[in-house]
């Protein structure tokens, strides 16, 4: 028999991954199931991407890369953060990875001791925790309801923070909840932060440019610049670029954690594929012409969606102003009956009812909040449309 290490036995497979998983299954075997599981942009990676990516193989650069990453692509990091973020890091501050969650692992894994508590307000997305867990760490889990619009208050902030405390982690635009905090609401948490200078701020902004409503991404760094010396930013090209499959991301923040975090890399993996940084350069220095239509495709495709699922009785539901997901809090379903005579009596309950109804999403207690769900809207307007007509009709249908 395999002992296995405390580590791996302190996190879990991905409920994403165990719920797409599942539809999958359900659909090769001739169900009409309609998947909202996963977050992953549904369009194609831009032709100019990809283009540079054949280029790079045909010029032979298919070996071996640094394990900080290419000079070219921590080059285009470089200029991308002050064109679009009005944020300056020399070269030595950035680091690239096989995608941003490897960025996150690495930062922990090179800060954390055994009982050294990271902050995670919740919703979260399910990697913090558990990657600050297999790291030797503790999450720290600040419960932010959709009362407070999913996002952390300073007084929480306050109350939470410990001799102990070593990180704070922040997601502006949230998933699963697509909560964006604006300026006044960062600067409140920076005036906080400020008392703790030992506390060290992972800010994880992949959704920065999946907006809605004509927001504008407002970074903690931009209106905090006196904390860069304990910001990681973690970023990446898989939401904005579609390159979910490319497996880059990218850190900036202090030289220090960065040469840290570069020695974490240099014995789990070694430099990300060059042919991957090739086109990851490409989508940083090409402009972002072509997300226009694909946001206005998003924002189309939430108020499709949104429409039914105000209407209807037992869920209740914020508009999200960033990401492509829609956070559903299903509490009100509780205790009521299906037409089979089946009562519902927990968030399982709703989503199993749904999938027989023929919409699968994932259960909000992947992300640290019950009872919820979370569907994703990274699929075409029509399987959008379809899947509010029935959750609709099934919600309908309970007594």
């Amino acid at each position: 028999m395999i002992t296995f290490s405390q580590r791996v036995q302190s996190v879990s497979l991905s409920a994403n991954a165990a719920a797409r998983q599942l539809t999958r299954q359900l659909k090769e075997q001739g169900v009409d199931i309609l998947d909202l599981t996963t977050g992953e942009p549904d369009f194609d990676t831009p032709p100019h991407i990809r283009a540079a990516a054949v280029a790079a193989m045909e010029a032979g650069e298919t070996r071996y890369t640094p394990t900080q990453g290419t000079t070219p692509l921590r080059k285009a990091v470089q200029a991308k953060l002050a064109r679009e973020n009005q944020l300056n890091y020399g070269l030595e501050q950035i680091c690239i990875a096989n995608g941003a969650k490897q960025i996150i692992f690495n930062a922990f894994a090179a800060t954390l001791n055994e009982g050294d508590e990271v902050i995670v307000p919740v919703p979260y997305w399910p990697t913090f925790p558990d990657s600050v867990r297999f790291n030797g760490g503790e999450a720290v889990l600040l419960t932010c309801p959709l009362e407070q619009g999913y996002k952390l208050q300073p007084q929480q902030l306050q109350q939470a923070i410990t001799p102990a405390t070593r990180w704070l982690v922040l997601n502006n635009p949230g998933n699963p909840s697509g909560a964006v905090y604006n300026a006044e609401e960062l600067t409140a948490l920076a005036a906080v932060l400020r008392e703790y200078p030992d506390v060290l701020i992972m800010l994880d902004e992949l959704y920065e440019h999946i907006l809605f409503d004509d927001r504008q991404h407002v970074s903690l760094l931009q209106v905090a610049p006196d904390l860069a010396e304990r910001v990681l930013l973690v970023g990446g090209v898989s939401k904005t670029y579609a390159m979910t499959g490319w497996r880059i991301g990218f850190g900036a923040g202090p030289q220090a954690l960065i040469e840290a975090m570069v020695v974490v890399q240099s014995q789990n993996s070694s430099g990300a594929s060059a042919v991957s940084q090739a086109a990851a350069v490409a989508a940083f220095n090409g402009g972002l012409d072509f997300l226009a239509p694909q946001r206005s495709a998003y924002q189309a495709r939430r108020d499709a969606i949104m429409e039914p699922l105000r209407r209807l009785e037992g869920i209740e539901v914020l508009n999200p102003e960033g990401a492509f997901f829609i956070f559903c809090r299903c509490a009100g379903l509780l205790g009521k009956t299906r037409p089979d005579g089946q009562r519902i009596e927990s968030e399982q309950d709703v989503l199993n009812y749904l999938l027989e109804s023929g919409v699968s999403g994932v259960a909000g207690s992947a992300y640290g909040l019950s009872p919820y769900f979370r569907l994703s809207i990274a699929t075409d307007i029509e399987s959008v449309q379809e899947a509010g007509r029935r959750i609709a009709t099934a919600c309908q249908a309970l007594k």
